[in-house]
């Protein structure tokens, strides 16, 4: 049984991503679904510091200096992509212009609670950035994160005992196990990893999780 890896993680969630979708992606793994969107689809991402139509990460000889997502990484912009104030994209953000957000994510409830900006104990300053405009603006949100912390604590829970982000606004959680959509009976399994069972599956989840009548193989391809 082989976990999926990041790049897989964010493989994975981009091939849900649909044509014509205006999305946000979150710091981190999230911004890297960039890299994976289908060739045959025409989405516009969105960044909170002011870039519809960004495009994939920038490498070596595609590096500018004045291109920047939030958290510091150098991007690329996309044909017809446009720059502007972070005022504007707040207001983008705030007011329901967003098909989707793809947030990290440090717990996810059984009812669509969101931590995602401190945890308990940490050292260093919280950094909350966007998210709670974002997991309440956009009129879908996704998760993406590991299944269970490196301890092994579920990351999936019936309750959350991080700080909340936002209540009852995620949709569907992409993690190294498992896509699982959140829905008002709670988790419900639509992919999970070769090897795993579902009685292994729930024995990663904090909370009751059941696996869809035509629960598929997770799969994503191997990325250098």
């Amino acid at each position: 049984m082989k976990l999926l890896d990041r790049k897989q993680m964010a493989w994975r969630a981009a091939q849900d991503i649909a044509d014509g979708m205006y999305v946000n992606l979150g710091l981190g793994m999230p911004m890297t679904a960039a890299n994976y969107t289908p060739r045959d689809r025409d989405v516009f991402y969105q960044t909170e510091n002011g870039i519809l139509g960004l495009g994939p990460s920038a490498t070596t000889e595609t590096k500018d200096l004045d291109l920047v997502a939030p958290g510091g990484t150098f991007v690329t912009l996309r044909e017809g992509a446009a720059l502007f104030t972070s005022v504007d994209a707040f207001a983008m953000m705030r007011g329901g212009h967003l098909d989707l957000t793809l947030l990290g994510g440090y717990q996810v409830s059984a009812s669509g609670d969101l931590a995602n900006w401190d945890t308990v104990g940490s050292d260093r300053a919280p950094l909350i950035g966007g998210a709670m405009d974002l997991a309440v603006g956009a009129k879908q949100v996704w998760v993406i994160m590991d299944h269970t912390t490196r301890d092994g604590e579920p990351r999936l829970v019936k309750i959350c005992t991080y700080p909340l982000t936002a209540t009852g606004t995620v949709n569907r959680v992409y993690t190294n196990m498992a896509v699982v959509d959140v829905t008002a009976e709670g988790f419900v399994a639509r992919e999970i990893i070769d090897g795993m069972s579902v009685a292994d599956l729930q024995a990663a989840t904090g909370a009751p999780i059941v696996a869809t009548s035509n629960c598929r193989v997770l799969t994503a391809p191997t990325i250098a």
